[in-house]
């Protein structure tokens, strides 16, 4: 009887993981959230398990958007909004109207230090860098970030 042989996949370049994101059905409320923080000048882009969830071609649940905003100035930038976690950096902007409004999670870059609990940081601090945000993730899986709009692919830590 033999083994088989180990099962391994190549990695995506850069363009092809792209195009992959680029074909996910990315919900008209997030490209609207996206849009609307990018032409007040800061940056917003999709990260997280969405990305990695894209990547794979499967189905996404969950849209995380990550900005240089503060939740301050992403407040400013949006009519409606609720402070869900501000001390986090999380906003959630209310989009659409009545029966079709829905929230849309909006995290500001932050770096994180002291887990007391090993859960929740002690201590929290906002940036203006994806990079530097994206390298406090658990797993460089996660590590992925993807502009909706301009169409880039950031994978800083070889996920």
């Amino acid at each position: 009887m033999t083994t088989p042989a180990p099962m391994t996949t190549a990695p995506l370049r850069p363009e092809e993981a792209a195009h992959r994101c680029a074909q996910a059905t990315i919900p008209e409320e997030i490209l609207d959230v996206t849009r609307r923080l990018q032409g007040a000048g800061y940056a917003a882009l999709l990260v997280g398990g969405a990305v990695r969830d894209c990547l794979l071609g499967r189905p996404v649940g969950d849209w995380d958007v990550a900005t240089s905003a503060t939740p301050e100035e992403v407040t400013a930038v949006f009519r409606r909004t609720i402070p869900t976690g501000v001390a986090h950096g999380t906003v959630t902007v209310l989009v659409g109207r009545e029966d079709a409004r829905q929230g849309v999670e909006v995290t500001t870059f932050r770096g994180e230090s002291g887990y007391e609990d090993g859960r929740r940081p002690e201590e929290v601090t906002f940036l203006r860098d994806v990079r530097e945000d994206l390298a406090r993730r658990d797993f460089t899986v996660n590590a992925f970030a993807f502009d909706p709009i301009s169409g880039a692919f950031f994978d800083e830590f070889d996920g």
